[in-house]
């Protein structure tokens, strides 16, 4: 395995800030014989490795976790996102694009959502619900 290293360095340059006064004056604004324009500078040395491209490198995958994670959803679900299984994440996209699809925004409050059959089994049985009621709905359907 053959490594080659290189070194980067960057210089900055800092302002030194003077405490903070409540009145200033032109003697407390002149310049330090030490510290010329009250700059300072400093070195940042950095490294990097390249590794040989010969190599493939692996990396793992790590398994979706939380909301990401596919779950089983109940029979009612299944009718408006048209799979058994899915994340909540995308579960709420698939619900946002039936409301869309079938024109069921209050066209007044854009907010509102106006259940037809198939949401009204999702959403409790209830005529109308908010934007925001979606997410907390939903979680009685995945198992």
């Amino acid at each position: 395995m053959a490594l080659s290293s290189v070194v980067f360095s960057t210089t900055f340059l800092c302002v030194e800030t003077a405490p903070l006064r409540s009145s200033l004056s032109p003697s407390s604004l002149r310049l330090s014989p030490r510290h010329p324009a009250n700059l300072r500078m400093v070195r940042a040395v950095t490294s990097a490795t390249a590794e040989s491209s010969s190599e493939p490198t692996t990396t793992k995958t790590r398994e979706p976790r939380g909301i990401m994670k596919p779950r089983p959803v109940t029979p009612e679900m299944q009718d408006v996102v048209g799979v058994p299984e899915i994340p909540r994440t995308q579960a709420l996209k698939r619900i946002w694009a039936y409301i869309k699809e079938h024109d069921l925004q209050d066209p007044q409050n854009k907010r509102d959502i106006i259940c037809d059959e198939k949401l009204k089994k999702i959403f409790e049985g209830k005529e109308r619900v908010g934007f925001l009621e979606i997410a907390k709905l939903i979680g009685p359907h995945f198992l």
